[in-house]
C-alpha cells in the first residue's frame, strides 16, 4: 500500500508542476498579446512611445511584452507594393529601432534600403518588359508589311503574353526580396533575443 501511496504522491506532484508551468505560460502569452496590441496601436498612431510601455511592468512581463511587439512589428514589414504598405513598413522599422536601440539600427537600415530598392527594381523591371514588348510588336507589324507606328504609341498590355510574363517577373522579384527581408527579420529576432 505504501508503494501505491508514493506513486500517487508522485503523480500529484507532477500534476502540480504542470499546472504551475501552464499558468506561467498562459501569463506569458497574455503579456505577448498585450505587446502585440501595443504595437498595433503604434502602427495605427494611437501609441507614440513603444519603449516606455514595457517598462511599466516587471522584468519578466516586460520581456514578453517586447517579444509581442517585435513579432507584430516584423510581420508588418512587407514588400512595398503600394505607398500604404511602404509607409507601414517604415513605421514598423522605427518601432523596432525604438525597442532595440543602436544594436538593431544597422540591420533596420539594411531593411529600409531593401524596401527602397524593391520599389525602384520593380519599376525598372516593368519598364524593361514594356519596352521589350513594344519593340516586339513594332517588329511584328513591320514584317506584316504595315507601317510601323512609333513604339511609344503601342500598348504592351495588349500583347497576349504580357500579363503572364509580368506575373512571372514580379513573382521572381518578390521571391528574391522576400527572402532577403526574411533573413534580416531573423537577424533582428536573434539580436533582440540576446538584448533582453
Amino acid at each position: 500500500m505504501a508503494e501505491i501511496k508514493s506513486t500517487l504522491e508522485m503523480v500529484l506532484e507532477r500534476a502540480a508542476r504542470m499546472t504551475a508551468s501552464s499558468t506561467t505560460q498562459s501569463d506569458n502569452e497574455e503579456f505577448q498579446k498585450k505587446g502585440m496590441r501595443l504595437a498595433a496601436d503604434f502602427l495605427n498612431g494611437k501609441v507614440t512611445d513603444l519603449a516606455a510601455a514595457p517598462a511599466e511592468n516587471g522584468q519578466a512581463e516586460a520581456a514578453a511584452i517586447r517579444q509581442g511587439m517585435v513579432d507584430t512589428l516584423l510581420r508588418n514589414i512587407t514588400l512595398p507594393r503600394d505607398e500604404q504598405l511602404k509607409a507601414t513598413s517604415l513605421l514598423a522599422l522605427k518601432g523596432v529601432i525604438s525597442l532595440g536601440g543602436a544594436q538593431l539600427a544597422a540591420i533596420c537600415a539594411e531593411l529600409q534600403q531593401l524596401l527602397e530598392q524593391y520599389g525602384q527594381h520593380r519599376e525598372q523591371t516593368i519598364k524593361q518588359l514594356d519596352d521589350a514588348i513594344r519593340t516586339q510588336l513594332g517588329q511584328q507589324m513591320a514584317r506584316r508589311g504595315g507601317e510601323a507606328p512609333a513604339t511609344a504609341s503601342l500598348n504592351p498590355a495588349l500583347h497576349p503574353q504580357y500579363r503572364e510574363e509580368l506575373a512571372r517577373i514580379q513573382g521572381d522579384l518578390n521571391n528574391q526580396y522576400t527572402q532577403a527581408l526574411d533573413q534580416r527579420k531573423e537577424l533582428i529576432r536573434q539580436t533582440f533575443a540576446t538584448l533582453h
